[in-house]
């Protein structure tokens, strides 16, 4: 039918827009794109033009089961005590508390979770091949007042029937956490709106240091920095120390609130985390800062700034 071809987008028109969309959007959100009954373009279509495979649409994930739950409850308390513990030490750690497992496993296990030992090696993180990593900036750079420099991390989250991922983005002078948000996935959309959400209410930052995840290297998550003129800086090799005040918020977090609560809903982690990071921000002294919590601290180094 010509009529039918005409309609149909030339194959190097498809690969362009593919290609193009698959740098800027994330898998999951493509596929929440397909239109079951759209009038003139079929599923198969669709799916080439969004770069995605139609399998993906019907595929329903059947989750960790009970025994790996609370595997991973175990490497997430020990990797938070311990975060230079590789996957060895964690098996052999698990071992001496009565789990019978493997290397594999725990391997498998540790990456869902995102976890990386913070130790000298030739690769702290395998970013994108495809994404765009920018210089490290903050090489001999001294800290001296809020909005200077912003960080930004992902944590994995146990709750009593699951796990959720954690995005944190924070000023690094002030340790005070500007903005939460949590997905049950690893995409960069929830990183993305995190950093939209922390730059409406605090400003911006000169600049923003984050390791070479691929949610950070991703380009919706770059673009959105370089739209608003901040600085892009990213951790080579060996500079895990950058992340430093960022990991201290993590244990905190975790010790204080997450171990304590087992949540058992998204909904419920999103209160309980929320409450405690008001309290962090609020009413927690550090003792880095002087005694005082972070939010004060921000206050009187705006009143200095002015």
């Amino acid at each position: 039918d010509p009529i039918a071809r005409q309609d149909r987008p030339t194959d190097s028109g498809t690969r362009f827009f593919s290609r193009s969309l698959g740098e800027a959007v994330s898998i999951s959100r493509r596929q929440s794109m397909v239109a079951a009954g759209h009038a003139k373009l079929s599923i198969v279509c669709q799916c080439r033009l969004l770069s995605i495979a139609r399998s993906g649409l019907y595929y329903e994930k059947t989750g960790e089961s009970v025994y790996n739950l609370s595997l991973m409850q175990e490497i997430d308390r020990a990797f938070t005590e311990w975060p230079f513990r590789g996957v060895r030490q964690v098996r052999d750690y698990l071992r001496l508390l009565g789990y019978g497992v493997g290397r594999k496993r725990i391997h498998r296990l540790m990456r869902l979770m995102g976890l990386t030992p913070i130790y000298r090696k030739p690769r702290t993180s395998i970013p994108n091949p495809e994404h765009i990593r920018y210089p490290y900036l903050l090489r001999d750079v001294v800290i001296t007042r809020p909005n200077q420099v912003w960080c930004a991390d992902i944590t994995y989250i146990p709750m009593r029937k699951g796990f959720l991922y954690l995005v944190a983005v924070m000023g690094t002078a002030q340790q005070k956490s500007v903005v939460l948000e949590i997905s049950n996935t690893m995409d960069a959309d929830f990183c993305v709106a995190a950093l939209e959400e922390a730059l409406a209410k605090n400003g911006k930052p000169d600049i923003f240091n984050t390791d070479q995840g691929s949610q950070f290297t991703s380009f919706a998550f770059t673009n959105v920095l370089r739209e608003n003129g901040i600085r892009i800086s990213m951790d080579g090799r060996g500079r895990w120390l950058d992340n430093v005040f960022i990991e201290c918020l993590w244990r905190s977090l975790k010790y204080e609130c997450v171990y304590l609560n087992a949540f058992e809903t998204g909904s419920e982690a999103r209160v309980g985390i929320g409450r405690w990071i008001d309290f962090y921000n609020r009413f927690r002294p550090h003792s880095s800062l002087g005694g005082v919590p972070p939010e004060r601290f921000h206050e009187q180094g705006l009143l200095k700034a002015a």
